[in-house]
């Protein structure tokens, strides 16, 4: 966890999973054979189901049915953009099959990584790719709020281990988490210890029936597992393979950037949504950066996240489909990005 802390001080997203990942990629290519155990697994599944239900509000569901047209035509074109993106991937055999649609798909990226492993492609690899996008998309969008806000309100504060618990709703948690990960492994569906959860926490949550509390005592593990799980599968092929491929990933992403910055533009001069805010909504993944850089700005935080969580909703309902269909109509997957 040296690592988790020291990404964490250093404010880079999502250190409490990039750390852990690092030293099991560290350990797997030094000889290491040890391996994450499934329970502890499914269970941390189930903890981000919660998490992304713990995100779905009833003000979210409502920006959205009031502006449902406009939502749906910005979450259209960047999972459209995406995924032309990750389709000329797997085509240019930069990564193998679906799993280069996995990896340019703009949800968050924990999610996504769960998500490629259950269908199938290599998780690694999609890890490799949404890690360094959330890193560039952080990088992006903070330039851009100091550029367009004169008081952002400084750095996000640090995660406070000490902080105060709501006890019933860490009941209701742990409840879903546990029956959630023994439901969803045994229901044979893909990824249904983070699916399930998912689903039976946001209709809790979004009806009001349930509140959840996920402090970061339980994140921090949770995230430490999955990153684990991830690093210590690495061999040195698989690095290898991913060196070679980051200067065309990095170019893949730069460019779903600017077009989302087209997007934000227009949004702003048609629409009149402050260009802060159309930037941050439009922004490729990287949803809880996202967050954090919201709250600490001057920003319509209910336009920006609401736009975040509908499609991140919507690349889990149709990722599966979308990277089958993808990945068909690309390149053979390459061997050496295969398992």
């Amino acid at each position: 966890m040296v690592l988790a802390s020291a990404f964490e001080l250093l404010g880079i997203p999502a250190g409490f999973l990039l750390g852990p990942m690092i030293a099991g990629i560290l350990a797997s290519t030094s000889g290491a054979s040890i391996r994450v155990a499934k329970t502890p697994y499914l269970l941390c599944q189930s903890v981000v189901g919660c998490l992304i239900a713990d995100s779905i509000t009833p003000g979210i569901v409502v920006t959205f049915v009031k502006d449902w047209p406009l939502f749906v035509s910005l979450i259209a074109a960047v999972i459209t953009a995406s995924s032309f993106m990750g389709w000329l991937m797997s085509r240019w055999q930069v990564l193998p099959g679906s799993t280069a649609v996995w990896g340019a798909s703009p949800g968050g990226a924990t999610a996504m990584m769960l998500m490629a492993e259950a269908f199938g492609a290599d998780a690694r690899l999609v890890a490799f790719m949404q890690y360094i996008r959330v890193v560039m998309v952080a990088v992006a969008a903070s330039v851009v709020s100091r550029v367009w806000v004169e008081a952002s309100g400084g750095a996000a504060p640090l995660p406070d281990i000490f902080a105060p618990v709501d006890w019933l709703g860490l009941v209701q948690t742990l409840l879903l988490v546990t029956l959630g990960s023994w439901l969803g492994e045994r229901s044979k569906i893909p990824a249904g210890s983070l699916l399930l959860p998912l689903a039976v926490g946001a209709v809790l949550h979004a009806t009001g029936i349930a509140q959840f509390a996920l402090p970061i005592w339980l994140l921090a593990p949770a995230y430490a597992v999955l990153g684990w799980r991830i690093g210590l599968a690495f061999t040195r092929d698989i690095l290898v393979h991913a060196a070679r491929a980051l200067p065309r990933i990095v170019g893949c992403i730069l460019v779903l950037l600017v077009f989302c910055g087209i997007l934000a533009v227009i949004l702003n001069r048609l629409v009149g949504v402050d260009p802060l805010s159309a930037y941050l909504a439009t922004s490729p993944g990287g949803m809880d950066s996202i967050a954090i850089i919201s709250a600490s700005a001057n920003v319509d935080l209910p336009f920006v996240m609401t736009l975040q969580t509908v499609r991140f909703v919507m690349v889990l309902i149709i990722g599966p489909s979308l990277a089958r269909f993808l990945a068909r109509h690309g390149a053979r997957d390459a061997p050496s990005g295969s398992h």
